[in-house]
């Protein structure tokens, strides 16, 4: 087996003489050509107009990120959206073709990775089978050379922080899987990275074991306080963990922003079709009139009407008005079932799902799902229906003209 890169800096100055020559690449006045030095200074990372293209197809496309200090940020997306070439960028493993990779407010765009004070958890968590815990973890202070007391001290506080210390002396195919993935966290985490580095590393984990284990990676970077950035396909990882998540698709980011508002507020057709679950159709939505919609009780609040075909279905929260038949979509919990005054529809299935059911509705021409708790009635034909939240889309945006809150970008 070969040696695994050290993905951690030396702490030697940012892109260092064999950068210089990059002009706007270089350390010198980076910051500044970002959008501000002192916004640029304060952050922990920041990426400005990153480009790359791999096998002759654009990856990674012009794309910005900000991350605070301190911040765990998730990159979210599908297979082939760019989000691993993203963080192999901020890694130095591989180089961008464009823009500039700021930390700390210093430039790092050409630096190699084992002078950048990045850390990556790779996948594979790529232990050594022959090393025990304690060595694995020593692994790159030893190849930086520093006294054997410190490495000592270095390891076994870091092993404290992550639960493993009656594992010190144990050997990678003697602990689980959970418990190696946090051996691979220890050795990047034992070399006081800047930034620390993610690359899907709950993926070889079984799903009760990945709950866990992401709860143990956020408590441990709460408690550290590491800037981070995490890559998954999985929105319930990035929903769960992030302070926000950055949603790539084709090469840039769709939505930045905290998990509420990224899936309560999609700013995007893409972004609400790929984070949760949500029912879409051609609607046209107004103000609902005074005497209710067709004989229909309004719901309380400031109401309006989903009008599918010859059905009004009362609605309390839509983003925007429209005179035309529009993009519509409704989170399958803001389709309220048994609420007064809703509209009659045939339940087609119901399917217990432990916490909540899910329901299967026939609305006129819409079939439906909607999540409804676990104590909600069942076994009807029938049940009244009326709609929460409902976002209106216009060229794959969303239209909102009442207040909805801001996406935390």
């Amino acid at each position: 087996m070969a040696e695994p890169t050290s993905a951690v800096s030396d702490r030697q100055g940012p892109d260092d003489p064999a950068n210089a020559a990059t002009g706007a690449a270089g350390a010198t006045g980076t910051a500044a050509s970002a959008g501000g030095a002192d916004r640029d200074a304060d952050a922990g990372l920041v990426l400005h107009q990153v480009a790359k293209t791999l096998g002759g197809r654009l990856i990674v496309d012009n794309l910005d990120l900000r991350v605070r200090r301190g911040e765990l940020v998730c990159l979210l997306g599908p297979s082939g959206c760019g989000k691993t070439t993203t963080l192999r960028m901020i890694g130095g493993f591989l180089r961008p073709d464009a823009g500039q990779v700021l930390i700390g407010g210093r430039g790092y765009t050409t630096t190699p990775p084992e002078r950048r004070p990045t850390a990556m958890v790779f996948q594979n968590y790529a232990l050594w089978p022959h090393m025990n815990v304690f060595r694995n973890v020593a692994f790159g202070l030893r190849l930086r050379k520093l006294p054997k007391a410190e490495i000592a001290e270095r390891v076994e506080r870091t092993l404290a922080l992550v639960n493993l210390t009656h594992h010190i002396r144990s050997f990678p195919a003697q602990i689980s899987g959970g418990e190696q993935q946090r051996v691979a966290l220890a050795r990047a985490l034992v070399l006081e990275p800047e930034v620390l580095l993610l690359d899907e590393p709950l993926s070889n984990l079984d799903a009760k074991l990945r709950v866990k284990v992401r709860e143990d990676i956020k408590e441990i970077q709460q408690r550290v306080g590491i800037t981070t950035v995490f890559v998954t396909h999985d929105q319930d990882e990035a929903l769960s963990i992030s302070d926000r998540i950055a949603v790539m698709n084709a090469g840039r980011i769709e939505q930045y922003a905290g998990a509420h508002d990224l899936y309560r507020e999609p700013r995007t057709r893409f972004v609400a079709d790929f984070v949760g679950t949500m029912n879409f159709f051609e609607a046209r939505v107004r103000e609902a009139p005074a005497g209710g919609a067709g004989g229909i009780g309004r719901v309380a609040g400031p109401g309006a009407v989903v009008e599918v075909g010859d059905v009004a279905v009362p609605c309390q929260a839509p983003s925007a008005l429209t005179e035309q038949p529009g993009l519509v979509g409704v989170r399958p919990e803001d389709v309220r079932v048994g609420q007064p005054g809703g509209v009659p529809a045939r339940v087609v299935r119901e399917v217990p799902r432990g916490h909540f059911t899910e329901f299967v509705l026939e609305l006129g021409p819409l079939t439906l799902r909607a999540f409804v708790g676990a104590d909600t009635p069942v076994g009807q034909e029938t049940v009244p229906v009326t709609f929460g939240r409902a976002l209106v889309y216009a060229d794959g945006k969303l239209r909102s003209e009442r207040p909805v809150g801001r996406a935390d970008g």
